[in-house]
């Protein structure tokens, strides 16, 4: 559906304006979409997106600054998030070794198990959002959304 169509404006005063407008109902969309995906489990977004952080690390303990280094929302509370995993049984959280200040955090197995479940049915939805575009349309996105990136205000 074309973002005229979507939010019932039909013009904008730029093609940038469009840009900028599309890209952020977009990302607001899609976002909601992968809310619906983790609202079953009982894990938001950014939960998983802990989860997968920490999955890719490995069995070994990182620290929380690392975590939140990698998250895709910068502006996330991750000792909160980490907090709540804990809570619900899917994520250690333990004192390191070399610095009792710091604290390390990792996967439980229940947590593994979890994330597991959830990957598959994320996959399963990324693959019903973008199966009917190319690879070369995807290989384009990335490469106009890294370099809109690049820029800094």
């Amino acid at each position: 559906m074309k973002i005229e169509d979507s939010i019932h404006q039909p013009k904008f005063s730029s093609a940038t304006q469009k840009a900028i407008i599309n890209l952020m109902y977009t990302a607001s969309w899609l976002s909601n979409e992968i809310e619906q995906v983790m609202k079953p489990f009982g894990i938001s977004s950014q939960q998983f997106n802990i989860m997968r952080i920490l999955r890719g690390q490995g069995s070994r303990p990182v620290s929380l600054k690392l975590v939140t280094g990698r998250m895709i929302d910068h502006m996330s509370n991750t000792s909160r998030l980490v907090d709540k995993l804990v809570a619900k049984g899917y994520v250690r959280r333990e004192t390191a070794e070399c610095d009792r200040r710091q604290l390390e955090i990792s996967l439980t197995d229940s947590g593994r198990v979890l994330l597991e479940k959830m990957s598959i049915r994320v996959d399963e939805v990324n693959h019903i959002l973008f199966d009917h575009m190319v690879e070369d349309k995807l290989v384009t996105l990335n490469g106009i959304l890294d370099e809109l990136r690049e820029k800094e205000i």
